[in-house]
């Protein structure tokens, strides 16, 4: 698991980040007939929560995905959404590789440092270790390493697609953590 960012600095509690959406009678709330459907959709689906991480020493950057998916075969590859305006993703085609870490319900701190919810640089707060493919974020957790496939423009974002050339597969982790309804969820106990 990641080193927890230094609890004297007083950090807003991570459910509550500017990513999760404005509460209903904010006066800069979207009304929600005027609200894209797409978007609303979306966010009733269920989706894991990952950190993608690329370059190495002074030149890297990371950003929390939720739209991914792993496409099995030989070779298998990861397609993820990502915002073309991001340095993740000028730093990702600039260096032609990456890092996935899925993340547990005990990293929802680190899902909002690496999407910007905290006014901090997440790579001052948690500890890596460059990489093959990208840094690498200290603790126990899956990883993919990847070499970057291409990328295409898909309605607001990029798709971009890896080759998956590395993986570890961590037998005991935490419960995952999940984004559902603009918010980080934990899931239950498996039956």
């Amino acid at each position: 698991m990641a080193d927890p960012p230094d609890p004297s600095r007083e950090l807003p509690d991570p459910l509550e980040t500017r990513h999760s959406g404005l509460r209903p009678g904010d006066p800069f709330a979207t009304p929600l007939e005027e609200r894209r459907l797409d978007r609303r959709f979306r966010g009733r689906l269920v989706a894991p929560v990952t950190v993608w991480t690329a370059g190495s020493g002074d030149r890297r950057a990371a950003l929390t995905v939720s739209s991914l998916l792993v496409a099995e075969g030989d070779p298998a590859e990861v397609l993820g959404l990502l915002d073309p305006l991001s340095e993740l993703f000028d730093v990702l085609v600039e260096r032609g590789s990456f890092v996935v870490h899925v993340l547990e319900s005990a990293d929802q701190r680190l899902a909002g440092m690496f999407a910007g919810a905290y006014p901090v640089d997440p790579f001052e707060e948690v500890e890596t270790v460059d990489g093959e493919f990208g840094p690498i974020i200290s603790g126990t957790r899956h990883t993919l390493g990847c070499r970057l496939v291409g990328s295409e423009e898909l309605g607001f974002q990029m798709l971009v697609r890896g080759r998956i050339e590395a993986l570890e597969i961590v037998v005991e982790t935490g419960k995952p953590l999940v984004r559902y309804r603009g918010r980080y969820r934990k899931l239950s106990p498996e039956a």
